[in-house]
C-alpha cells in the first residue's frame, strides 16, 4: 500500500485587507504518495504559492486539515511549525537563498544545526550531498564564485541534507537559462528516481512536464489533476 505523504481536505486560506477578503484557496483536497513527482501550476493569483506555503508549512490553513506525513499541521504553532519544516521539507527557491559570505559546505550543513548534528557529522553529510549534484570539488567556494546553475545544486543539496519527507521546489528554474533549466531538471529527474518525493510550483508548461503528475489551480480551486502521459526526459 502506497503511503500518502501530504494529505489535504478542503483546506482554504483567507486574508483580509481592509474592508476586503480574499479567498486565495477556497478548498483544495489532495494527496501525494511518498515518491511521487508532481507540480503545481496555474496563472498569478491562482492561490498555487499560497498552496505551496501551507504545504511547506510556512502557513496555516483558514479552514480545512493538513496531514503531512503522518501529523496533523493545520493547527500547529509556529514553533512546532519550523521544527516540522526543518525535519520534513527540503526547500529549493527560485532565489537560491544562499547565505553569500558562507561557502558552499557550510550553506548546505545549515540545516543540520537546528537537527543538533555534531560538527563533523553537519560536514560528512554536507559533503555527500553536494556531491550527490555534482559539486563535491567546489565545497570551499562561496555563491559569488559559483554560475547561477552552481548556486542552485547548492540550494537542492541544502534540500536533500536532513533526508526531508518531500523536496518542496518554487519555480527552480526562474532564475535560470535554458540550457542551465534543463541542466537542473535533470538533477531533479534523478533525484526522483532515487526514490525523492518531489513538488515543484511553476508557471512554465515545459518544466511542469518534467514531472510525472500535474495538477493545475484556478481561483483557488484545482482545475485538473491528471498524470503526465509526455513525461519530458533529459538528454541522454
Amino acid at each position: 500500500m502506497q503511503q500518502k505523504v501530504i494529505q489535504t481536505t478542503d483546506i482554504g486560506k483567507t486574508y483580509v485587507m481592509g474592508s476586503e477578503t480574499i479567498h486565495a484557496l477556497k478548498s483544495i483536497s489532495i494527496e501525494v504518495n511518498r515518491g511521487e513527482y508532481a507540480a503545481f501550476m496555474g496563472p498569478s493569483g491562482s492561490g498555487k504559492s499560497t498552496l505551496m506555503n501551507i504545504i511547506g508549512c510556512l502557513d496555516t490553513p483558514t479552514k480545512g486539515r493538513y496531514i503531512l506525513n503522518g501529523k496533523d499541521v493545520s493547527d500547529m504553532t509556529e514553533n512546532e511549525l519550523a521544527a516540522i519544516r526543518n525535519k520534513e521539507i527540503g526547500f529549493v527557491f527560485q532565489t537560491f537563498n544562499l547565505l553569500p559570505r558562507a561557502s558552499a559546505l557550510e550553506n548546505v550543513a545549515l540545516p543540520l544545526v537546528y537537527s543538533g548534528y555534531s560538527k563533523s557529522d553537519r560536514e560528512e553529510k554536507a559533503i555527500q550531498a553536494l556531491t550527490s549534484v555534482g559539486l563535491g570539488d567546489r565545497y570551499k567556494h562561496k555563491p559569488n564564485e559559483m554560475s547561477g546553475g552552481q548556486r542552485q545544486r547548492v540550494a537542492i543539496a541544502r534540500a536533500l541534507v536532513n533526508d526531508p519527507s518531500i523536496i518542496l521546489a518554487d519555480e527552480p528554474t526562474g532564475n535560470l537559462d535554458s540550457k542551465t533549466s534543463y541542466d537542473i531538471m535533470d538533477l531533479f529527474q534523478k533525484l526522483h528516481d532515487d526514490g525523492n518525493t518531489i513538488i515543484m510550483v511553476t508557471h512554465e508548461d515545459d518544466i511542469a512536464h518534467y514531472a510525472h503528475r500535474i495538477i493545475r489551480l484556478k481561483d483557488g480551486l484545482v482545475e485538473s489533476d491528471e498524470k503526465n502521459l509526455e513525461i519530458s526526459r533529459a538528454e541522454a
